[in-house]
């Protein structure tokens, strides 16, 4: 039931507004206040009248509605309390009929939103700075499917450019092959580290590397051979990581993907008039715009990161013929996409304003850890960071639960899931402080203190000797104000979840999982569940598995597993 809709119904019968622009209009007031308000501020330049005296007069003229149970002016608000029966039978009817459907929307349906997330370097470690980008994406990937578009997921690898001369010349100079097959990337990053040593003392070393990524761009055998030698070693690393996130993507299409196709796009900028020579190299001039020349073609004929970019947007649109392009990376390459975006803008494709789409979060910040940096060798991987956090959630569950059965699975579903909840329990645009005593604890608004409330319900519903949904349910017994807040916190999480969207914030999803779990905490304590009767007990039971399919959807939303014991 869309109580807000049946409000706006009664509020456009008594005032002649439009029922969608009410629906917009209608807010969740405090605790206390109502179920709904009605704010009629914006309402005084239209009557010409002041908003309490507004709100009054509406009041006086709205009619009655089987699920409204009474109205309250205040101030300027007009204040409605619902039918709790109607607003409780409505909630929990619609997730035991869909389970976590309930949640989802069609509002994108019939488009494909392309999201390009993770995107590692290629023969470079897959360390914690790459967490953000490949959690949010991938939260953003399954949150867009629930709004029902095709959510294409692109891992844009960094697999083409002057590192991979480098690390020929390194590799030919000092590798051993069967290191880097016994060691992998590791291996790699202590070649590419030492180049940088070495050419520090000897620069010519670097010259030595652009001629081999020459020899890659002009076809060599033996460059080309190494270079996906490299590729290949780095992939079976990264699957790695991605089979513990539990991430898939649906194109692995790097940078070199596109060569073939940057030079006609190069021309094209040229047909447009807007290439322009500065220094030698070629460039779009956008000072007009408050921003530095956007670099197409480098001073030797070399493309750049913008030539790249802007070649797959063009690929993008033409093959998905996307309603929107997100790119989830770090706040500090905003001006790279701002000055790119505006390129395609100037060459006349008016889609790149509103379609391509920059989403920018914050960085990790790992206090004594300090600033990342592949050149100098100092990284944390990925891989060492989600093994100690299982390894820390083994112990944890050794103390608290040691005769867990499957304790090595639910410590990995319960330890990862706390490092991704962490990553997106505040907006993306702030920097995380990595604390283990934070991510891992039970008790606070973490992951943990979530999945354990989702094996909670499942406990009580396994007690109760139920394995599906209650049915023929009396909602009129669910009176308590506890349970209503619970009710009501499952109702909102459908809205949550396009507000997540909208605004390409995952954390609105966790912030709402907390809301249904503290207010099912508070259920459970208020409420003798199993040790209550007859249409009693079946009603709270309900409201039990209403509140475990939720929680699990949310997490499922956001990329976690969620046990059923713990």
């Amino acid at each position: 039931m869309d109580f807000k809709y049946e409000i706006a119904k009664l509020i456009a019968q008594s005032c002649g507004l439009d029922i969608e622009e009410i629906v917009d209009t209608i807010e969740i007031p405090k605790a206390d206040m109502g179920d709904y308000a009605f704010p009629c501020f914006r309402l005084a330049k239209v009557f010409r009248k002041a908003p309490p005296l507004i709100a009054a007069e509406i009041a006086e003229k709205l009619g009655t509605s089987e699920y409204v149970e009474r109205f309250e002016v205040v101030g300027g608000y007009i204040n409605f309390f619902v039918n709790k029966t109607s607003l409780t039978g409505g909630i929990i009817d619609d997730i035991l009929k869909k389970g976590g459907d309930y949640v989802k929307t069609d509002i994108g349906k019939g488009k494909t939103v392309c999201i390009d997330y993770s995107s590692p370097n290629i023969a470079k470690p897959f360390h914690i700075g790459h967490l953000r980008s490949t959690v949010i994406g991938n939260s953003l990937y399954r949150i867009y499917n629930a709004m029902g578009y095709k959510s294409f997921g692109i891992n844009h690898l960094g697999d083409w450019g002057t590192q991979f001369g480098k690390l020929i010349s390194a590799y030919k100079r000092w590798g051993n092959k069967e290191e880097i097959e016994e060691k992998g990337i590791s291996e790699l990053t202590r070649l590419y580290v030492k180049f940088h040593t070495e050419a520090e003392i000897d620069p010519s070393l670097n010259d030595e590397a652009r001629g081999y990524l020459v020899k890659m761009q002009e076809g060599d055998e033996e460059a080309l051979s190494l270079w996906k030698w490299f590729v290949d070693i780095s992939m079976k690393e990264f699957n790695r990581v991605y089979d513990m996130l539990d991430i898939k993507f649906d194109a692995y299409t790097g940078e070199s993907f596109y060569n073939e196709m940057m030079p006609a796009v190069v021309e094209e900028i040229k047909s447009k008039g807007i290439l322009k020579e500065s220094e030698g190299a070629q460039v779009v001039d956008l000072e007009e715009y408050k921003m530095p020349p956007c670099l197409i073609l480098r001073s030797d004929g070399g493309t750049l990161y913008p030539t790249r970019d802007i070649t797959a947007a063009l690929y993008r649109k033409k093959t998905y013929d996307f309603a929107k392009c997100l790119y989830v990376t770090a706040i500090d390459q905003k001006l790279h996409f701002a000055q790119w975006f505006k390129v395609l803008e100037l060459m006349g494709y008016d889609w790149a304003a509103d379609e391509l789409v920059h989403i920018p979060f914050g960085l990790v910040n790992l206090g004594a850890e300090g600033k990342l940096s592949t050149r100098s060798g100092h990284v944390v991987l990925m891989e060492d960071v989600l093994r100690e956090a299982v390894e820390k959630t083994e112990k944890i569950i050794e103390e608290k639960n040691p005769d867990l059965e499957n304790k090595k699975e639910i410590a990995a579903q319960v330890g990862i899931g706390a490092v991704i909840f962490d990553d997106m329990f505040n907006s993306r645009i702030k920097n995380i402080a990595f604390d283990w005593n934070k991510i891992l604890n039970f008790e606070g608004e973490t992951g943990p203190y979530v999945q354990y409330t989702h094996a909670r319900a499942c406990s009580i519903m396994r007690k109760a000797g139920l394995e599906g949904a209650p049915e023929n349910v009396d909602y009129s017994l669910i009176t308590d104000k506890s349970s209503l807040a619970l009710v009501k916190a499952l109702g909102d999480f459908p809205a949550k979840l396009i507000e997540a969207g909208e605004k390409y914030e995952p954390f609105i999803i966790s912030r709402q999982l907390i809301e249904i779990c503290q207010s099912f905490n508070r259920f459970y304590r208020d409420n003798s569940i199993l040790g209550s009767e007859g249409e009693v007990r079946k009603a709270r039971l309900a409201l039990v598995y209403a509140a475990k399919t939720a929680i699990k959807e949310g997490l499922y939303l956001l990329g976690i597993k969620a046990p059923e014991r713990m």
